[in-house]
């Protein structure tokens, strides 16, 4: 056996346990690292407000702490709000549910011949089997609800935490990170966190701008049809609507459709032709002013990057998709190197077919023809040939 062999052995159980023992932690912190890379988006976004107070002699603990307060305020009144509609649509229910009982009961009586009453109906649900395994498995999911609430809410704290960490020290961070490179890869660091500070916070901006425009606009149309709880419906198809980009207007108008048509079914076909209208109006007027400056992305490459986060990261990468794309489009739009279009107008969209360019052959070895025989016979007129006369 030669001498190198055990030692390559050792070298190669070494490194397949040191892969195995990765590839094992690397699963068991997937959880961890996913709310540090959302902590980092978010602190990238509210980076240039805090950069904003900063500046002015704030400290960036405080500055920091205030702009996470009014995100938790703006964020626990949207809750209220929605959660108060939604209490009040399930109370709703509730009380209507003997009325709308009592009349398809009514109409299986008319048109089957049956006498089926309500009394006897709850009776039989009270008694049943189904009833109480229903019950019992209710129970037992109670404790999993609230241990994914409670799950969710550390999570959402440890979120907080990291970003709080990450925006508060980001200049301390900035500091420790270049000086473990180069000067001249230094610049280069710094000069793509600045550009992902500005395109993840102007996202942030320029959609919570429209969302607000959306909202306002959505809200007058509410108020105007007299539709119940028209402010959260309104907070709702603003945040919806601009958040989950192609298909979040229709989405998040498909709530105050159903509110409306419980009210009367023609302000279903309001609200709607409303949301169709100003989805126009967003996408073509609206948005292309707000996002010139800050997030320039194409609709399909929006949409296409969302489905990609989803599917990689789920509604965690639904949510940092957008940013991420826009990132890298400017690294790109930096760092490669662009040439000067031909002017061709197959660039333009203009296509040449081949069909036309046979055609205008064909003319000219017509034209080519005609003046040929044109030649000849002023030849034969003039008594000469075309050829030269040999002795």
């Amino acid at each position: 056996m030669p001498r190198w062999l055990p030692r390559a052995m050792v070298l190669a159980l070494a490194l397949y346990a040191c892969f195995q023992l990765g590839s094992w932690a690397f699963h068991q912190l997937i959880g961890l690292l996913i709310n540090i890379l959302i902590a980092f988006f978010l602190a990238l976004a509210i980076e240039p407000a805090v950069g904003r107070m900063s500046a002015r002699g704030m400290r960036r603990g405080l500055a920091t702490f205030i702009v996470f307060f009014a995100v938790f305020i703006a964020a626990a009144g949207f809750v209220f709000l929605l959660g108060s509609m939604l209490a009040g649509q399930i109370v709703d229910m509730v009380e209507g549910f003997p009325k709308y009982l009592d009349s398809v009961i009514r109409w299986i009586n008319d048109t089957f011949r049956t006498e089926l009453s309500r009394v006897e109906i709850q009776e039989s649900l009270l008694r049943s089997d189904w009833l109480r395994k229903y019950v019992q498995n209710s129970a037992s999911g109670v404790l999993d609800i609230s241990a994914t609430v409670l799950g969710g809410l550390f999570k959402l704290l440890t979120i907080f935490l990291f970003s709080f960490y990450f925006a508060a020290d980001g200049p301390r961070l900035r500091r420790t990170l270049c000086s473990l490179l180069p000067p001249a890869k230094q610049t280069e660091v710094l000069r793509a966190w600045e550009i992902a500070v500005d395109k993840t916070g102007g996202y942030l901006y320029s959609r919570g701008l429209m969302a607000l425009i959306s909202g306002v606009a959505h809200y007058i149309l509410l108020e105007i049809l007299g539709v119940p709880y028209a402010p959260a419906l309104a907070v709702w198809v603003g945040l919806v609507s601009q958040f989950i980009p192609t298909i979040g207007t229709y989405l998040a108008g498909a709530l105050p459709m159903l509110i409306a048509f419980t009210i009367n079914p023609w302000y279903a076909l309001w609200v709607l032709g409303f949301v169709v209208i100003y989805q126009q109006f967003e996408n073509y007027v609206l948005q292309p002013k707000l996002t010139s400056k800050t997030v320039d992305i194409h609709p399909a490459v929006a949409f296409g990057s969302v489905v990609a986060g989803t599917a990689l990261l789920g509604a965690v990468g639904a949510l940092i998709a957008i940013p991420a794309v826009a990132t890298l489009q400017a690294f790109l739009g930096a760092y490669v190197k662009r040439y000067a279009v031909t002017d061709d107008p197959r660039v333009h969209g203009h296509r040449r077919s081949g069909g036309g360019q046979a055609l205008a052959r064909l003319r000219g070895l017509l034209r080519g023809r005609d003046t040929r025989e044109s030649g000849d016979e002023e030849d034969a007129a003039s008594g000469t040939s075309g050829t030269d006369d040999r002795p």
